[in-house]
């Protein structure tokens, strides 16, 4: 924890809860990126566009839209980029065909065929799995140091169980948060 070494139990547990809610904001933002049914700009949201000899996220090259259920529409605000911008958004391996007009890049989303959204519910599953193994790490790594506290008699056996005990119904809330949100965004996926 370097420098400022945290010593009470109470601002080691705010540290676990905290990084607990970041890794499960990250699951939630990759889960959102995984495509349904249904037109969400979102779904853009990894892809970056080579211009001026960078990779730039869209969302930084025009103003992304979602008109239509079916339809998102990539208005590019220089129209020497919208090349780049079509050209990443076909590369991107989502199955998204883009049609450039001008500057403006109508992407229509595409039924999903059954395979494709096993596929992505596995991935969604795959994420959920990634974000609770971080979930586990940060439970493990602020049981170590109240164990720490506890080793140095800063406090006592009892208070020691007490927050491991403390910091394992974080880790199960959050763990079961984890679940929920898949099962969610499987349900979305698979919903025709």
């Amino acid at each position: 924890m370097g420098e400022n070494e945290m010593n009470t139990p109470a601002e080691i547990i705010s540290d676990v809860k905290k990084r607990m809610d970041g890794g499960l904001n990250s699951l939630k933002h990759s889960l959102n990126s995984l495509r349904t049914g249904r037109a969400s700009i979102s779904l853009l949201d990894p892809i970056k566009a080579e211009v001026y000899g960078s990779l730039m996220p869209l969302n930084q090259l025009g103003t992304v839209s979602a008109p239509e259920p079916r339809l998102i529409v990539v208005q590019v605000w220089d129209k020497e980029s919208a090349k780049a911008v079509e050209k990443a958004i076909a590369n991107a391996g989502l199955g998204l065909n883009p049609i450039a007009e001008g500057n403006v890049i109508r992407v229509p989303i595409p039924d999903l065929s059954e395979e494709r959204r096993k596929e992505f519910v596995k991935k969604a599953n795959e994420y959920c799995e990634q974000a609770k193994i971080a979930l586990r790490n940060v439970r493990r790594d602020g049981i170590e140091v109240i164990k720490k506290l506890e080793k140095d008699k800063q406090i006592s056996e009892d208070d020691m169980k007490h927050y491991s005990d403390e910091i394992q119904k974080i880790t199960d809330d959050h763990v079961k948060k984890a679940d929920e949100a898949t099962q969610a965004k499987a349900k979305e996926i698979m919903s025709v």
